[in-house]
Parts: structure tokens; sequence; C-alpha cells
């Protein structure tokens, strides 16, 4: 029988072992932040009906949705998880309070073209706050907050840019500019294209002169977070929708201060230029290696669910694109230094001392000390390499002695290092 060549499909990822701890890593970094502020699991399918996944879809998304048929029913893979949470708040409404606060982490699906870093099968980790009827804005700085502490655990330098879609909104319409969507599109690609191709495309769709100098002046404003917000607060522009803006961008800064928050930077440039979009807006860069793009980003939006029921449902949230920032660290070697999970391995003599040894591994387990025994009946040499193959830590060899002195050979592969202990002082070690 023809043996088939096992490959995987492009844009797919499987991590060898190493590469699977240190992802679990920074997965559980990722989880344990967004839990200790008091946001709670959903677990939404990854299958859907296409009449829900494609209420909210639209141009380039909905071409890169995988699509197929079962019976005469049409399903699509989830692309995002923002859309599932929709329907999920919208479905089960009666039954949730408000504010509702959600974290998902799953896989989604899209059919895009893959490159490094972007891939058809890819981890997201998003968390959603949302209201019943209104939401405080407070709540958008508190995202900042849960930002800033994953990537100071992780060990990142980093900067969390923040903008106010009102503020854009409003002095676009302080200008007189009739197309305010698309001329957000191009001020959003400022960092991808450069301010003269940005000048250029604002040029085609007709703004004139002294709207162009006008936008590309409170983009490219200089100053600290205090000056800039000096700088709106003394602003001609008198639109309601602007003073709004500047009141809430001021108001998460503020309290982004008293949270501790030290890696917050606003950026008018940034507007995250689609319509989902209406208050506060993040993106989040590895400080000197801005060229990757955001590796987290979000803002506020007044309706959820506004496809699925009459209710209004404000919420603010964020999403970390796990796979890709993985990528990002692997291929940047930002990542070398996190923990890996390895176990401690127990290795028998030889057979001999096996009775011995899985009553060593039972009481190690016990005290919820991960354990893992080697088995095979080979020379300890090869035993050993297998321990440095497998980047182990700490080793607990059983011989003759050891067996005969109820102890155990406790060895530090990374200091080579070994002593006689007991089983109760090789728990007291692990544990600290």
């Amino acid at each position: 029988m023809k043996k088939i060549e096992p490959y995987t499909l492009p844009g797919f990822i499987e991590y060898l072992p190493e590469q699977q701890n240190r992802f679990d890593y920074l997965l559980k970094v990722i989880n344990d932040t967004y839990h200790k502020y008091g946001y709670q699991k959903v677990d939404t399918p990854i299958i859907h009906g296409a009449d829900i996944l494609l209420a909210k879809a639209g141009g380039e998304t909905e071409k890169q949705i995988y699509e197929f048929e079962k019976g005469d029913k049409k399903l699509c893979l989830r692309f995002d998880q923002t859309v599932p949470l929709a329907k999920y708040v919208a479905q089960n409404y009666a039954n949730l309070y408000f504010p509702f606060k959600a974290m998902q982490i799953g896989k989604s699906y899209r059919g895009e073209r893959p490159q490094r870093g972007r891939f058809r099968e890819f981890y997201q980790c998003d968390i959603d706050c949302i209201g019943e009827d209104e939401l405080s804005v407070n709540y958008d700085s508190e995202v900042v907050s849960i930002i800033s502490e994953i990537f100071n655990k992780i060990g990142l330098k980093f900067v969390v840019c923040i903008n106010n879609r009102k503020i854009l909104n409003g002095f676009f319409a302080y200008l007189n500019i009739k197309n305010k969507q698309e001329t957000m599109r191009i001020v959003d690609k400022i960092d991808k294209i450069g301010i003269e191709n940005v000048i250029s495309e604002l040029e085609k769709i007709g703004l004139n002169n002294d709207a162009i100098n006008k936008i590309v002046e409170l983009i490219t404003y200089k100053g600290n977070n205090e000056e800039k917000l000096n700088y709106l607060t003394n602003s001609s522009c008198d639109n309601v929708e602007f003073i709004k803006g500047t009141q809430e961008l001021k108001n998460v800064v503020d309290n982004c201060k008293l949270l501790g928050v030290k890696n917050l930077a606003i950026d008018f440039k940034i507007s995250r230029g689609l319509d989902y979009y209406t208050g506060t807006v993040y993106e989040t860069f590895i400080l000197g290696n801005e060229s990757v793009g955001s590796i987290c980003s979000g803002g506020r939006y007044d309706n959820l669910a506004d496809n699925y029921t009459d209710k209004k449902l404000p919420g603010v949230g964020i999403s970390i694109g796990l796979s890709r920032l993985f990528f990002v660290l692997e291929d940047k070697n930002l990542i070398e230094n996190y923990p890996l999970q390895s176990p401690l391995l127990v290795l028998p003599m030889g057979n001999e001392q096996l009775k011995y040894s899985l009553k060593v591994v039972k009481i190690l387990r016990e005290n919820d000390i991960v354990t893992d025994i080697y088995f095979n009946d080979k020379k300890f040499k090869a035993k050993l390499n297998y321990a440095n193959k497998r980047s182990i830590k700490y080793v607990v060899i059983i011989g003759e002695e050891e067996e005969k002195q109820n102890v155990v050979t406790f060895k530090d592969m990374e200091a080579h290092t070994q002593e006689q202990l007991d089983i109760d002082e090789v728990i007291k070690r692990l544990k600290k």
C-alpha cells in the first residue's frame, strides 16, 4: 500500500511540544488576567448558520468566510468572536445581567491568502463589556489596564495608542466634510502609506487644501498626553461631538493614571477605520517592532446586536490575535525566556525499582507535582539524554540504594547538582 506523505494545509498551524508549551504560557497569562478583572467565559460554537454569521459581514470579510452545506442548511465557520457573541447576548438576553463582562478564547477561520503571521486558522482572545441601554466610559479605561497588565506580564516593551472616534467625526463635520467614513479610512492608513499618500488620497476624494492642512495638523500633532489634551481643549472646533469625544478621552486617560498604566499614548491618527467603532479606540504596538502592526486592538461600539434584537447594547472590547502575536514573538526572538512547563521526570535505574518508583510517582502527583516517569528499560545515559531533549529541569533517580533507604536522588539538570532527599523534602523544594 502506497504511503501518503503527511502534510498540513497552508495557513493552519501545528506546534512542536516546546513551542506549544510557550504558546500555552501566553494563553494562560491572558486567560488568568481576563478572569482576574471579572470577565466570564463564553464558548460559542465554531459552526453557525450562514444567516447568523453573514448578518454583519460584508466586503472582504464575507469573501473570506468558509461556507458549506449540510443537508438543506447553509453553514459557516466563525470568522471572529464578535458576531457569535452578538448572537449569544441577543439570544440569552433575559438570563444575563448587565454590564455583562464576557471573555472568549478560541479558534476562528478565514479563507484569506496565508502570509507571514497571517493564518486561516487562528486563536483570538477577546473580552467585551456590554451594557444595557448605556455603558459608563470608565469601562474603557479598565480595558487599557487589562492590556497593560497582560503585556507587562509577558515582558514586552509596548505602547497602547488611544484615540476617540468622536473627535475625528466631530472635526470632519466642523470642516464640512461630507464623506466622513472615507476620510476616516484614509487617515487610518497613514502608518502604511505615509503622510504624502494620505494627502494625495484626500485630494482625490475632493477635500480642499484648507481641510487637508487642518486634518494633517491634527493627526501629526506632537506632544505628551497632557499637551495633546490641551491642544484639543483649546481648539477652535466647536462641534458638539468633538467636544464630547475630548471629554471622554480625558476621562479615560485620567483613570488610566489612577490604575497605574504607564504605557498609554494619545494618537490622533488611530481610528480603526471601520463603521463599527463609535468612541474610544485602541491599538497596541511592540516598541522597536511597530512595523509588525497592532498586537491588540479594539474599542467602543454603540450597539452590539442590532441585527438580532431591538435592544440597545453598547459595549467596549479588545481582541488579541494570539496566533499572530506568538508568530511575531518567535520571529523577533522575543520569546526565549518564557518558562517551559516541563514535568519532574522519575528515572528508575532498572525494572527492579519499578514498584518503589510508582509509589514515589503516586505521592508526587497527589501533591499536585506534574510528574512523568520513564518506563523503557534502556541504559541510564539514554534516559538522561531523553530528559535533556525535553528540557526537563528536575529529575528523580531511583536505584537499589535509594529504595533501601526510602529516599530518592534529586538532580538539577541545569545546575548539574544532585543530592539524596526523602520524598517530603522533594515536594517542599518543588513547591517553592
